[in-house]
């Protein structure tokens, strides 16, 4: 199936406000320049629960720094010109600051759309009108677990991209599992781009991006945020060069 000759696109998944905001901005930069298309700028939150240890401790340290939605925003003014950017939160996050208006200030600030892993297909559906009028995407998540008909269902709304999780569990972890049939069959029912999440790094990213258009990293670069032994310069050095490895080992 993989005759998507393009280049396959690599999304990165960054802590918002981990250390700081100017550090969230220069490593957004950064990354950009290191290969990859779409940064996930992610929004603490207390109880991530399809995020495995390394995302987790990374959400209870920016919380810890005083994290407030306020500095997710000045983020993106700062960011959203230079890299397609999307909000990866959960979605009490969202509800609080109101959907609607929350909304109106994402598409304001020149975001993409949204990554809400524990907004069910269905849920989402009932917001459909809300997103569709501020031109925000809000990213649809397939499992293996998922049955056929679910898949269809699902994928049948999907725009900007569809976020494959690799396996049943959370982020980070490395379990592999045989992902052609699901990869096809999504195939068969959308043109939408497929990207895959859950475990990528640089030692799986070649064999998992095999069939899809892109892949998802989120703990191999947030592993190095929490790293207390390197500056930031370091740090931003580090990510920016697994980036690079990673975007080389999909093409």
């Amino acid at each position: 199936m993989d005759n998507h000759k393009e280049t396959k696109k690599l999304v990165a998944y960054i802590t918002a406000g981990l250390p700081d905001k100017n550090f969230s901005i220069d490593l957004a930069s950064s990354l950009k320049e290191a290969g990859a298309d779409i940064l996930e700028l992610g929004i603490p939150f207390s109880d991530p629960v399809a995020d495995g240890p390394i995302i987790e401790e990374a959400n209870f340290k920016s919380l810890q720094n005083g994290f407030k939605m306020d500095l997710l925003f000045d983020i993106s003014k700062e960011i959203t010109k230079n890299i397609d950017t999307y909000w990866m939160g959960y979605f009490n996050s969202f509800y609080n600051k109101g959907v609607q208006n929350i909304s109106v200030l994402a598409h304001d600030l020149g975001v993409k759309g949204f990554i809400i892993p524990d907004l069910p297909h269905e849920e989402t559906l009932s917001y459909k009108q809300i997103f569709k009028t501020q031109d925000i995407s809000v990213v649809s998540f397939v499992a293996p677990t998922d049955s056929k008909q679910r898949i269809k269902t699902i994928v049948k709304d999907a725009n900007s991209f569809i976020y494959l999780v690799a396996y049943t569990g959370i982020t980070g972890s490395g379990v592999s599992e045989d992902l052609s049939e699901i990869i096809e069959y999504v195939r068969q029912e959308s043109d939408t781009p497929l990207y895959i999440g859950f475990g990528v790094n640089e030692k799986t990213a070649k064999v998992k991006s095999k069939g899809v258009d892109g892949v998802i990293v989120g703990s191999a670069f947030v592993k190095v945020l929490l790293d207390e032994s390197l500056n930031h310069s370091r740090k931003i050095e580090e990510i920016s060069a697994i980036a690079k490895n990673i975007k080389e080992l999909i093409n």
